[in-house]
């Protein structure tokens, strides 16, 4: 997916349904329906009506299930996808892919039911991981594409914030705090990494097809300068929050991504929704990390704000925004919003500001708070139900 409109790699001979042709096809269905039913979960588990039987604690489980649940069912149906058109090899399909399916769905249900499960639960969820980035691993090493190594450090790292997770939940360690910093640490470097590259390279065909004549930036130098300060100041921040070194680092790392986008001509997409979804996606990190800086410097400003920030608004946004983009473009669609994809951008964008003010605004936290899961709700009904046929279909509509 590392062009406009990559083409869609060919495929071995597989008689079975559609959905299992292409590892976007699951894996993003599967983001989609979890997005909605782990928040609604959550929301029975903190309003008393019910409890899981799970070890985690109420908001435990609900940044563990969106985090190692959701995204990284978003990161799989990406890479799965990526990967053939990096290195041509042919897409994980069929039966394979179908355990890998199976695996991430046991993983849920294990953690949903951990309590009763024990360590066992933690050795299912971490299995998806450990499988996903053996895949990822295989596959750029045989087809020696070592510029594409970095989402399996990515995976590794997040399957190591995972273990400690579990670890925590089963009060073997004090490292939850460790692993819920680590894993969105991981997450946001690999947005920058890759949505640094993609934005601005969908961004300039899209713009070069009007004649523009302003441009997005190319990857030069102060990219690279970005990427550092942003790794400096996240390793930093994941390890060692509460110090005036990682907080000066991340508000250095909020600016130099600020900067970035601004080089990425992103107000000149305001008329295609699927383009401008990128940018907005892209803001909320540099916003999450000065509110993440501001909360340091001014007790009064709440941590909880930026996460939100780097959470429902960088994850949320952007994972939306590449699934549907993905899967117009792989299903052979033209790449453009229509208007049930151009709610859910307006919704999940509307979800985030009201959850990140609701961290900021004490008396009118909960009206905000409701705002917000309705609009993140509606947003993936959205996305599924434009996304959703398209999944099963082995060709357009």
């Amino acid at each position: 997916m590392s062009q406009d409109r990559a083409p869609i790699p060919r495929t071995r001979s597989f008689a079975g349904p559609a959905v299992f042709t292409q590892g976007f096809r699951p894996f993003f269905l599967l983001a989609g329906l979890w997005a909605i039913a782990a928040l609604a979960l959550s929301l029975g588990m903190f309003q008393g009506w019910f409890a899981l039987p799970t070890a985690f604690g109420a908001v435990d489980w609900h940044y563990h299930e969106m985090l190692f649940g959701y995204v990284a069912a978003a990161i799989a149906g990406f890479l799965l996808t990526a990967i053939p058109n990096w290195t041509g090899a042919l897409p994980l399909q069929g039966a394979p892919l179908i355990g890998l399916v199976l695996l991430w769905i046991a993983g849920r249900v294990a953690v949903m039911a951990s309590d009763w499960i024990g360590a066992g639960a933690a050795a299912i969820d971490l299995g998806f991981l450990v499988v996903l980035g053996g895949v990822t691993a295989r596959e750029i090493v045989a087809g020696r594409n070592w510029r594409n190594l970095p989402p399996v450090l990515a995976i590794a790292l997040l399957l190591v914030c995972n273990a400690l997770s579990h670890a925590a939940a089963l009060g073997l360690v004090d490292a939850d705090g460790v692993a819920r910093r680590g894993g969105i640490a991981v997450v946001v470097m690999l947005i920058t990494l890759i949505g640094g590259r993609l934005i601005p390279s969908f961004t300039r065909n899209w713009l070069v097809k009007r004649n523009a004549a302003a441009l997005p930036a190319s990857f030069n130098g102060f990219d690279r300068v970005a990427l550092g300060i942003t790794l400096a100041a996240l390793g930093t921040w994941a390890v060692a929050p509460d110090n005036t070194v990682a907080a000066t680092l991340v508000a250095l790392a909020a600016a130099a991504n600020l900067v970035r986008l601004m080089r990425w001509q992103g107000f000149a997409t305001r008329s295609e929704p699927l383009l401008w979804v990128l940018h907005l996606g892209y803001l909320w990190i540099p916003v999450g990390l000065f509110l993440l800086a501001a909360s340091q410097w001014w007790p009064s400003i709440s941590s909880n704000g930026a996460l939100h920030a780097l959470t429902a608004g960088a994850f949320g946004t952007m994972t939306l925004a590449v699934m549907s983009r993905a899967t117009l473009g792989h299903t052979g669609r033209a790449l453009t919003a229509g208007p049930g994809l151009a709610a859910a951008f307006v919704l999940v964008t509307c979800a985030a500001l009201a959850r990140v003010l609701a961290s900021l605004l004490d008396s009118t936290a909960l009206p905000l708070v409701t705002i917000a899961a309705a609009s993140w709700i509606a947003a993936f009904l959205c996305y599924l139900m434009v996304c959703g046929p398209m999944f099963f279909a082995a060709k357009p509509n």
